[in-house]
């Protein structure tokens, strides 16, 4: 089936579309019989620069992965039994295929210094997991 072309993407070209995440553990979940199922890897690449401000504003990272928790509290709201979720990184690292061009992380690293700047959706995450409660 192709991808919808009105669909947001990352600068992996990864279609951003949050229903997929619960479809994709709905199959997943009629097929394992109950057992605990975990997101292990979720997330995406966007442009993030550092402002004259110090900060790294990802307000498109914390869309994508608002987007994407909703359905996963969706699910679990429909019985599926989903117990962990990890982003997709904590750090900016090294792709395989990209070298060090493309930023994953809810950490900022500065290559060239190795210094470490929490972005905009580290502290957004860090108030979700305090709160313990998903979007949606």
């Amino acid at each position: 089936v192709p991808l919808d072309p009105s669909l947001k993407r990352t600068t992996m070209n990864w279609a951003i579309d949050p229903p997929a995440i619960y479809e994709a553990i709905a199959r997943i979940a009629k097929r394992s019989n109950g057992l605990p199922i975990y997101v292990t890897e979720n997330g995406g690449s966007f442009g993030d620069v550092m402002g004259p401000d110090g900060q790294v504003h990802d307000h498109d990272r914390i869309a994508l992965l608002d987007g994407y928790l909703a359905e996963v509290a969706r699910a679990r709201a429909d019985g599926m039994n989903v117990c962990g979720y990890l982003v997709w990184s904590l750090l900016d690292n090294f792709e395989w295929a990209h070298g060090y061009e493309r930023r994953f992380g809810l950490v900022h690293v500065d290559y060239a210094t190795l210094k470490r700047t929490p972005k905009a959706s580290y502290h957004w995450f860090a108030q979700l997991a305090r709160r313990g409660v998903l979007p949606g």
